[in-house]
Parts: structure tokens; C-alpha cells; sequence
């Protein structure tokens, strides 16, 4: 009931313009986060993989419904708990994400080098499970959470449950997107970029990271200056 009555006290506000262009911003800056974080390498990557070795196309978005499973728990978690964060503590939680986006920007960019897209051991052959495990199961996924996402979520919630739930939408877009196109490109038998493509996208993402998280900082100090 109390999760009832908070959707309903956050979804309840006017719709004008500006809110729409707020969803919108908020979507794509979701859907650009997701997915440096989705073309990262790491075990639901891996899991894709394999499971399109088996059961073609399909394995993606499987994968991606699992993986999105944990974060709608995690979303709701958020919502119902720290909800009431997000205007007490908007400076520190700003601090915290802004600095962790710049952190994961730069890993990014000392892995890019390296990377690749292989094929490794298999967790579960069901690729439900397997796309909840992988995400469970993984040391960055949780501290991508707990930094990165739970800030932007709380900044989300500052606006309402719709700009909290445009987050979340963008940020599965890019998971949904990206494992169905790695899927059906090793379901065609092809490479869905070259290692050379891949480690660029990745620097790109790295680079992006860094910028935003830059810019996500620099709210910090337009809102000391405000207040």
C-alpha cells in the first residue's frame, strides 16, 4: 500500500511543455549512460553471447529482461526508501554521482585498449536467469548502483515518478538494444563491429563519461550559488 500511495503522490504532477522536454532530456541521457555501461565487457555480455550460440536472436532481449529484472527491484527499493533523499541531500548525492560517472569514464578508457567480445563459461542455460545471475553476480554492476544510478534516480525523483521511470525506460532501452544487436549479429554469423570499432566505441564511451560527469558536477556548484 505504501508503494501504491507513493507512485501516486509522484506521478501526480501537471503536464506541460517543459515536462515533456524534461522526459525527453531525461531519456536520452539515460539511454547514452546505459549504454557505455551495456557495451562494457563483463559476464551478461558474455551470457548473451553464449546463449545466441545456442538459441539464436532471441537470447538478447531474454538476457536483457532478466538483467532488468534485478534493477526494477533496485528501482523500487530506491523509490520506497530514499525517495526522500533526493531534495535533503541533492549536493552530496550530485558529488557522488558526477565523481563516480567520471571514475567509470576513466576504467572505460583503460580497458578500451584490450577489450573484446569472446566467448566464456556458461552460468545457466536459460538466458532469463542467466542475464539475473550475471547482473547479481557482478562487483560493478552493484557499485554502478550504488553511485551513478542511484544519484541520477534520486535527481530523477526530484522531478517526479515520471522523470524517475524516463530513467529507468532509457537506461533498458540500451540494454534491450544492444544485446538484441549482439544477438542477432552472432545469430547471423556475423562480428557486430571489429575489435578496432568495438575499442573505439568504447573509448567514446569513456570520453563521454568523464564529459558528463563534469557537467553533472558542475550543478553542485550552481546550486551552492542558488541556495
Amino acid at each position: 500500500m505504501r508503494f501504491l500511495q507513493t507512485i501516486r503522490e509522484r506521478i501526480n504532477i501537471p503536464y506541460s511543455n517543459q515536462t515533456l522536454m524534461n522526459i525527453l532530456e531525461m531519456l536520452v541521457v539515460a539511454f547514452a549512460i546505459g549504454l557505455t555501461g551495456a557495451l562494457a565487457p563483463g559476464p551478461t555480455l558474455v551470457a548473451t553471447v553464449n546463449s545466441s550460440l545456442k538459441n539464436g536472436w532471441t537470447s538478447g532481449p531474454k538476457v536483457s529482461i532478466g538483467h532488468a529484472f534485478v534493477e526494477m527491484l533496485i528501482f523500487i527499493l530506491i523509490l520506497l526508501g530514499l525517495s526522500g533523499a533526493a531534495d535533503t541531500y541533492r549536493v552530496p548525492i550530485a558529488v557522488i554521482g558526477g565523481t563516480a560517472l567520471m571514475v567509470f569514464g576513466a576504467l572505460t578508457l583503460r580497458g578500451a585498449s584490450n577489450a573484446s567480445i569472446s566467448e566464456g563459461s556458461e552460468i545457466s542455460s536459460n538466458p532469463y536467469i542467466a542475464g539475473a545471475l550475471t547482473s547479481a553476480a557482478n562487483p560493478y554492476f552493484w557499485i554502478w548502483w550504488l553511485s551513478v544510478g542511484s544519484a541520477m534516480l534520486l535527481d530523477g525523483l526530484r522531478g517526479g515518478f515520471l522523470l524517475a521511470a524516463a530513467f529507468m525506460i532509457g537506461h533498458w532501452g540500451a540494454d534491450f538494444g544492444w544485446y538484441t544487436l549482439v544477438s542477432a549479429s552472432i545469430d547471423r554469423g556475423k562480428s557486430i563491429l571489429s575489435e578496432r570499432g568495438y575499442r573505439y566505441v568504447l573509448t567514446a564511451c569513456g570520453i563521454f563519461l568523464i564529459l558528463f560527469g563534469l557537467y553533472y558536477l558542475s550543478g553542485v556548484i550552481h546550486w551552492m550559488v542558488v541556495d
